[in-house]
């Protein structure tokens, strides 16, 4: 099992989950804005869901090193798109502003939301 820290939830996912299939289950705000409604569910090709993510997860895929060489994600190596990531062991998980999840702002942090998003 694997731990899971984002938006001030902690939960245990079973190793080789999808990132975003996790946070979704928890009712963790995965998309911003517009992105809400319009993303491409989980094929790789919006990138709307990027996260900051820091711990143990599978290397990048074909489709999401295909999106993330295109701006505004490509601005942000250190950043993945949750949909094609496998957790492979404990992660904090932290969301951006901007669209893609792209901006400089924190939405959320491992720790919670921020007081101006309560």
């Amino acid at each position: 099992m694997a731990k899971i820290i984002a938006e001030g939830k902690t939960f245990d996912v079973d190793e080789g989950t999808n990132l975003r299939e996790a946070l979704l289950a928890q009712d963790i705000d995965l998309y911003n804005t517009g992105a809400k409604i319009f993303n491409c569910r989980g094929h790789g090709t919006c990138g709307t869901c990027l996260v900051q993510v820091e711990g143990s997860v599978s290397v990048p895929t074909a489709a999401e090193t295909k999106r993330t060489i295109f701006h505004p994600q490509a601005i942000h190596k250190e950043r993945r798109l949750a949909c094609q990531t496998k957790v492979l062991g404990d992660l904090l998980v932290t969301k951006f502003d901007g669209y893609f999840g792209d901006g400089d702002e924190f939405i959320w942090t491992p720790g919670g939301l921020l007081a101006a998003q309560r």
